[in-house]
Formats: structure tokens, sequence, C-alpha cells
């Protein structure tokens, strides 16, 4: 202890042990994260300026901002920001996740014959609503398209709603409809009632249930917008069929959290700034390209020598003020007037480096590698082959989001409609709730991952099902997104047509 420490201590015992209990203090601040990554003294951390909140004041007061920036990247602000999107949606939905029944038809009490033709039923009374554009409440669309639009629309915005309307149409047996609903249009609304918990139009009751949205009938954003407008309060569950009114598609990542976040949102300060270089770069390069040669004359009246801008590559035609460069362009200048360059070094040879490094960054933030971001496969087959590996983890993870939180409950209700109205026989679906769990399993495939080798991937998936470690139909699925049950039930076909040719040329030669 130090001498002015003795000192007080002898004088100021209770002084002294406060003093002792403060250092004791420090010395647990001042260690673990204390002393490193919530370190107040370091210089390092100093200058380090942040701030925190729940998932309304991080997420909730932001959206707005992060939906607009995202959608503005995404149609034109920076073209890494639209492949990444695209990329993603044609990977995870491509043409649509297809529908294949898998009945617990052991549970049902039923033959494995008499469920297969269970399924073929279903398929073949799902194809007639889903491959329409009858089944989209505003006719445009068939479900696989729907799902396109719904998938973008939540990488873009955030989150997707979707409404389950009934309406009648002509030569349309089911009545069930999709109306998708964009991000922006459920919101809270002008008069809000502040005694009920609403915070992004999404409305919960005091256990944290969610219970409501509110909806607007007109977009927020749109100027054309601006009589009768109105909010209508949609109860998230029927309150006496329990039927799922708005299905709300969004990735969450805080505890609590309402509304979704863009996929963009992480990444938007990158994407803009690169987009601003990338701009630059070229505008350099363009500039640099254009050969244009000034003279000045001290008799402007005489026309100009060599080939001036058309009028139809000016830009500012009637402003006289105005100097234009031109593809090999000779422009007269009048007395006391000079033209200073500079020499732009364009193309910047450094320029694909530094891009594919922040590409690469960008894309590790976004689970895309860069090559896929890209689209450019200049490494190894193996190099290649990794990188699509890990993206597809995420492809399939995004894929089963959307099959579980948007394909299978339309298609339950889809199918709670066809055994109503008696058009598929389902005994106890409507009064079992485990009967109804049993029928309404099913399998949503959609696009392959692709091969590099083919035949390498070909003889590997051979492998597998020799081994026990996959099935034919898993493999199937995986290579191309088809039915082994179909292609064995076509390959038969084929076969006894093959069998059938022999005969039938011997027939011929001998009549």
């Amino acid at each position: 202890m130090k001498l002015i420490e003795k000192t007080i201590a002898a004088i100021f015992p209770q002084t002294a042990l406060k003093r002792e209990v403060a250092r004791k203090q420090l010395d647990l601040i001042n260690s673990g994260y204390g002393n490193h990554g919530a370190s107040y003294s370091k210089k390092s951390m100093k200058g380090w300026l942040f701030g925190g909140g729940g998932p309304k004041e991080d997420i909730e007061d932001n959206v707005q901002t992060l939906r607009e920036r995202s959608r503005d990247l995404y149609m034109g602000g920076a073209p890494i920001a639209t492949s990444a999107i695209k990329t993603t949606r044609t990977n995870v939905v491509g043409a649509g996740l297809k529908l294949k029944p898998s009945i617990d038809y052991e549970f049902l009490g039923m033959t494995e014959e008499e469920a297969d033709r269970w399924e073929t039923d279903v398929e073949r009374e799902f194809k007639l609503w889903a491959e329409t554009p009858n089944c989209d409440l505003a006719r445009i669309n068939n479900f696989y398209e729907i799902q396109q639009l719904a998938f973008l629309s939540w990488l873009m915005n955030g989150d997707t709603f979707a409404l389950l309307p009934f309406t009648q149409r002509i030569g349309m047996p089911y009545d069930l409809r999709v109306q998708l609903i964009e991000a922006d249009r459920v919101c809270d609304p002008n008069f809000k009632d502040f005694s009920k918990d609403i915070v992004g139009g999404v409305e919960c009751n005091e256990n944290g249930e969610i219970v409501a949205y509110h909806i607007a009938n007109f977009h927020p954003l749109s100027v054309s917008s601006f009589k009768n407008r109105s909010w209508t309060r949609v109860e998230a569950y029927g309150e006496k069929t329990g039927r799922r009114n708005v299905l709300h598609i969004m990735e969450s990542e805080r505890i609590g959290q309402r509304r979704g976040v863009p996929l963009l949102a992480p990444v938007i300060e990158a994407l803009k700034q690169l987009g601003r270089y990338t701009e630059a770069e070229l505008m350099g390069a363009v500039v640099s390209g254009m050969f244009t040669v000034f003279i000045k004359t001290n008799n402007p009246s005489e026309p100009p020598i060599g080939e001036s801008i058309s009028e139809e590559d000016r830009v500012d035609d009637e402003d006289s003020n105005s100097l234009e460069l031109g593809n090999g362009a000779i422009v007269s200048l009048g007395d006391g007037e000079e033209i200073q360059t500079a020499n732009p070094n364009r193309p910047n040879t450094a320029f694909d480096g530094f891009v594919s490094t922040i590409c690469r960054q960008i894309g590790a933030a976004l689970e895309i590698p860069p090559e896929l971001l890209l689209k450019q496969f200049t490494a190894s087959y193996s190099a290649s082959r990794a990188a699509l590996l890990e993206a597809w983890k995420m492809f399939k993870m995004r894929r089963t989001w959307l099959a579980n939180d948007f394909c299978q409950p339309i298609y339950s209700e889809w199918l709670t409609e066809a055994v109503a109205k008696g058009r598929i026989y389902a005994p106890g679906f409507l009064t079992n709730p485990l009967a109804k769990q049993a029928y309404c399993q099913a399998e949503w495939n959609g696009p392959s991952p692709g091969q590099l080798n083919p035949t390498v991937e070909a003889q590997a998936a051979k492998i597998r099902v020799e081994e026990g470690f996959s099935t034919r139909q898993q493999e199937t699925v995986e290579m191309n997104g088809g039915d082994f049950s179909r292609n064995h039930r076509q390959r038969v076909k084929e076969e006894k047509m093959r069998q059938e040719i022999p005969t039938m040329v011997n027939v011929k030669g001998g009549s």
C-alpha cells in the first residue's frame, strides 16, 4: 500500500475503505471484455460512436428508409445489388416450387398404392388451380409466378404480406385467391389507437402475440392517392375458425421484431459507395476516350475547321456558354478563352482488383460467394464447387422458409376447400386435426444446385444410393428437380416401345 493510502487509512478509515472498493471495481471493469471490446480507455475505442436500442428503435424506426434505399439500389443504383437479389431469387425459387404430396398413409390406414393414387389426384386438382392466373386475386400471375414475386418483394423490402380471400370465378371450381400486399402498405394508421400496441402496422396483445395487421388501401409513397385514404384492421387469425387470414413472410434477427429487414440492409452503404465509384470510373473512361480539339481564333465569324458535334449528340445546345466533348470533334473558342486539360489516366488498371475485393466483402455479408455475385467462375473446379455448395446452404434455408411460411399454408387452405367441396376424398380431414396434418404433408421442390462436372457428380450420387446414404428419389430431386417415380414409369414405357420396334420391323419385312 502506498504511503498516501496508509495515511488516509490511519486518519479516515471509512474513506480508505471506499477508495479500496472503487479500485477493485475498476479492476473488474478493466478485465475481460472491459479491457478489450468494451473498453472506454483505449484510444482505439474512444472514437467509436455507437448506439443501440430495442427492435423498435433499431429496426422498425429505420425500416422505411432501408426499404426505399434497397429498392433504389435494386432498380439501378448498383448492379451488384441487383445481382445479389436476382441470384438469390433464381436459385431459391426459379420457375417456382412444385408441389409433391407426401401424406402419412400409414396413420391414415391407406396402402402404398392407395396413397399414390390419392397424391396423383391431388396433384392434378392442384394444377387446375395453380397453373392459371385465377389463383391470383389480381388475375395476373399463376401460383408459381406469385411465389417469385412474393420472394423478390421479401428480399427487396424485408417482408411480404399475403391475404387469402375467396372470390367466385366462372369456370374455376375453387374460390381461394392469393392477394399480395407490399410491405409499405402495412403501416400505422394516421389516427393511431394508443391503447393498442401497434408498431409498423402490426398489432400485438399484452403477451406479445400478433393479433392483427393494419393495411392501408393505398401505397403511402404513391403521389396519385391523396383521397379516400383509410386503413383496414385484419385479424391475423379467424376468431371462430382459427384460419390464417394474413401470411407474413419475413426473416427475424431480433427477439420481439415485428417487421423484416431488406436483404441489402447490412451492405447498403458499401453498395452505394461502390456504385458511385463505378460511375466515376466509367465517366472518366468515357471522357478520356473523347479526343476533342479546341481552336482559338481571332476571327470567330469564320466557320470552324473540321468536324463539330452533331445536333443529335448535343446535350445542351441552347446554352451558348456550354462547351461539350465529342468523339473526334473540333470546337472553336472565342477571344480570351482557353482550355485546361488534365490526364485522367483511364482506364484505371486497379479498378477490377478493388471492385473484386469489395464484392468479396459484400458477398460474405450476404452469404453469396463472389463467383455467384459476379457470375465469374475463373477459379479451379474444387474452389468453384466449394463456392456453389456454400451458397446452396443459404438457398436451401431460404427455400425452406418460403415453403413453410408461404407455399404450405396456401396449399393447406386450398386442400381444405377441395375436401369441403367434395373434389378430394379425405375422411377425417375436417374433424380430426391429426388427420388433417397427415393429409397436408407435402414437399416443395425447386431448381437444383447445378453441376460443374455432371459425370463425377452422377457417379457420386450412384455411390450414395448403393451405400444407402440417400435414395433415388432424393438424388433425382437434388440433381435436376425431377420425380423418380414418374421417371421410372416413363422409362418402363420407353423400354416397352423399344422392344416392340424389332417385332414391327419383322412383321413388315415378312409381309
